[in-house]
This record gives structure tokens, C-alpha cells and sequence, in this order.
């Protein structure tokens, strides 16, 4: 009985947070009716946001690539900014702070295993990297009038045939200078929102298209496509911090991130 009053305390106390719950309008599609997009899966490619559109040889650290989104000249300055400071290994990758999650679009730009699970009121996209959820509802629920900003925002869609379509939004992009969307520096603002499809183009691969609008750091839609591939059958995902393999300090004196060898003194200084 001494629990009691407990429970209750902390009941009133996360009322207001974002555990709101929000009731459906439409009924769930039967669980007999989903695409089946269990097993594990890995990105196809390497880690820059927009291969479509890369120029320069190699990935995202590597100095003269980078992408070429449709941004205004505001934000393009502010883009080669940070391709200034990773050619000179100067630009951190916020997700190496441990906790930090990898916000929305980057939700999408992982390199390790992602995992599907579909069910009828919800679709979760789950990424061994982080770790990082993405919760997608498909109960019939709108986006909430008065959505605050978050890393990975609120995401809300419908199935047509066997591709999910969602929207998301109230990202917090930029705002805070801890989301970017790969290590060239891409970012965009807390105006940004984004339309995406995901659907099983054959047995082994899983497309997402992405068209992202920024009124605010885009002159016109962005449409990145990723896609997944599946693993071996048995393939498990498992979690793990960061901090237990962090060999990249930074050089007090000049700011640089320093490399590690195995007997912990840096290869680079």
C-alpha cells in the first residue's frame, strides 16, 4: 500500500511530457495484410548523406567531397564552412558524444545494422548504431498542432499497397548545433520537414526515398534515396556505447582529433 502514492506522484509528474497520448481515426491495416521486412539489414554505400549528388573521391572525412543539396546561399555559406573545418579535421561528429541521438534524416545514413519491425498501429526502424529509434505511427493519428522540436521529430503515415508513406516533422535540425545528417557537415534548419516512401523493391533490398523541404535553407525540395540490404539469415544486432571503444580524443593545443594506436599513444601528432 506505501507504493501507492508513488506511482500516482509519478503519473502526474510525466502527464505533460511527450508521452501525450493522441487518440486514432482510422483502424489499423490487419496484420495479415503487411509487407514482411523482418531479418537484419545494412545500408548500401558509405556514409554521404546524398551519393546522388557527391563530388570528390571517397567518404564523408575525405577532403573535396561533398554533397550538393539545393540550398539557398545563406546556408550554402554555412555548408562550406564545415567542409573548411573537416578538411582540416576540425569538425566533430556530434554522435560521437555519447547519448546523442542521431536525429531525422540521419536516422537513415547509419552504417550499421537496422532492423523493420511492422505492425499494424506502428512501424519502428530500429539501428544497432547509437542505438536510435524511429517510431512511425499508422493508426490514423495526425501530427500534434502544437509539436515541439525534437532530434528525430514526429512521424506519422499510411500504407499504399505494400510502401509506407510518412511525414515527418518538427525536427530541431541545426537549432542546436547537434544534428548534421553526415560527416561533411550537411545540416538543415528547425524548419525542415520531410516526405518519405519505404518499400521492399525486391526479396533483398529495402528502398527509402526521402523528399525533404526546407523553406528556410532549401530553394526546393530534396530527394535523397537510400537503400538496405539484407544480411545472412541469423544476423543479430546487439547494442554498445560509444564510450566503450572512444580511441578519438582531441589535441588540446591545436583542436585536432587524434588517432590511437594499441598502445594508446596517437598516431597522428
Amino acid at each position: 500500500m506505501r507504493a501507492l502514492p508513488v506511482v500516482l506522484a509519478f503519473a502526474m509528474w510525466v502527464a505533460p511530457g511527450p508521452c501525450v497520448a493522441q487518440s486514432a481515426s482510422a483502424t489499423p491495416r490487419p496484420d495479415d495484410t503487411l509487407p514482411d521486412w523482418s531479418g537484419v539489414w545494412s545500408m548500401v554505400g558509405g556514409t554521404v548523406f546524398d551519393r546522388a549528388t557527391q563530388t570528390g573521391q571517397g567518404g564523408a572525412t575525405s577532403v573535396g567531397v561533398r554533397s550538393h543539396p539545393p540550398y539557398n546561399a545563406e546556408w550554402e555559406a554555412i555548408y562550406k564552412s564545415h567542409l573548411e573545418r573537416r578538411d582540416k579535421n576540425l569538425f566533430p561528429d556530434t554522435i560521437s558524444n555519447c547519448g546523442v541521438p542521431a536525429g531525422f534524416p540521419r536516422h537513415f545514413n547509419l552504417p550499421d545494422p537496422y532492423e523493420f519491425v511492422v505492425r499494424p498501429e506502428q512501424v519502428w526502424v530500429l539501428t544497432e548504431n547509437g542505438p536510435n529509434v524511429l517510431r512511425i505511427y499508422t493508426d490514423g493519428r495526425k501530427h500534434l498542432d502544437d509539436q515541439w522540436a525534437t532530434y528525430t521529430g514526429d512521424s506519422v503515415g499510411h500504407w499504399e499497397g505494400d510502401t509506407l508513406v510518412f511525414t515527418t516533422v518538427a525536427l530541431k535540425g541545426f537549432r542546436d548545433k547537434d544534428v548534421i545528417l553526415d560527416r561533411t557537415g550537411l545540416v538543415l534548419s528547425d524548419q525542415s520537414r520531410a516526405t518519405t516512401r519505404i518499400r521492399k523493391i525486391d526479396p533483398k533490398t529495402i528502398q527509402v526515398e526521402m523528399t525533404i523541404e526546407d523553406p528556410k535553407a532549401l530553394t526546393k525540395p530534396w530527394v535523397v534515396t537510400k537503400q538496405f540490404q539484407k544480411m545472412p539469415v541469423g544476423t543479430r544486432v546487439y547494442d554498445y556505447g560509444c564510450a566503450e571503444n572512444n580511441r578519438n580524443p582531441a589535441d588540446v593545443e591545436t583542436g585536432k582529433t587524434l588517432i590511437l594506436g594499441p598502445d594508446g599513444k596517437p598516431l597522428n601528432k
